[in-house]
């Protein structure tokens, strides 16, 4: 199993603040890779980094052995358009805002990107989608429109979404914190079982149970660096460093 995705040396600012500080960490092909920490610690800004909606300022991106990003004298160059158009297909994205089109059905939305970005045969992409929302529990709701459903359906939608891409690896952007805890639960639980069929994750997120249960690795951020790292159960239920204790204890006074 080869390196699906390295960061080298991520540095991101905006304005005078910097958000990224030497940054470096790497996810295995069918490893899942959670990341951890308080707000404003920096981790969404490293999946948008991560998943091009930001350019780095500084350090290494590569996907598969393929640099979308090279440092170059302290200055992140990012390769052509066309390469990171090939990049981008490598990946899937799922939001915390669901980020579906609203005047689009749920098969709709499930199908619209592999049918005009990767161009790929409408009929066979129709079956597919049906099969990702059988996949997710929604096959019966495939004509509804996003409004019509729960947080946790759309939700469900927009993963069986970035999985239509057939990419390798998938982010997620705290996919619960817009969910009431039921609902988070039915999130968590098709997660878990995209973990059982190996795909290849990292996942922002704050349910500390479900990251130290599924999670093959733990990150633990904090002001921009990497605290701590290593075995999930090992970093939360036994953390050595002294920000992760604090932020784990307050946790669970909530």
């Amino acid at each position: 199993m080869g390196k699906l995705l390295e960061i080298n040396h991520c540095r991101k600012q905006f304005g005078h603040s910097e958000v990224l500080t030497d940054l470096s960490l790497s996810v295995e092909e069918g490893q899942v890779l959670s990341i951890i920490g308080p707000s404003g610690s920096g981790k969404s800004t490293l999946l948008r980094c991560a998943t091009l909606l930001e350019t780095m300022d500084g350090g290494d991106l590569i996907y598969d052995g393929n640099y979308a990003a090279i440092d170059y004298s302290g200055t992140a160059v990012y390769a052509p358009p066309s390469e990171l158009q090939k990049i981008r297909g490598m990946f899937g994205l799922v939001f915390q805002n669901f980020n579906l089109f609203p005047h689009y059905s749920v098969l709709k939305n499930v199908m619209e990107a592999p049918v005009l970005v990767q161009k790929r045969n409408k009929a066979e992409v129709r079956d597919e989608a049906m099969s990702l929302l059988e996949q997710m529990g929604l096959k019966d709701r495939a004509d509804a429109y996003p409004y019509q459903l729960s947080g946790g359906q759309q939700q469900r939608v927009s993963i069986a979404r970035a999985l239509a891409m057939n990419p390798k690896i998938l982010f997620f952007d705290e996919p619960t914190s817009a969910l009431d805890p039921e609902l988070t639960g039915e999130i968590l639980r098709v997660i878990r079982k995209l973990a059982e069929k190996k795909m290849t994750m990292v996942i922002v997120t704050h349910e500390m149970l479900f990251a130290r249960d599924v999670s093959d690795w733990v990150v633990f951020m904090n002001d921009g660096v990497i605290v701590e790292q290593g075995d999930p159960r090992e970093v939360i239920d036994h953390p050595t460093h002294e920000r992760t204790v604090q932020f784990l204890r307050r946790l669970q006074e909530k």
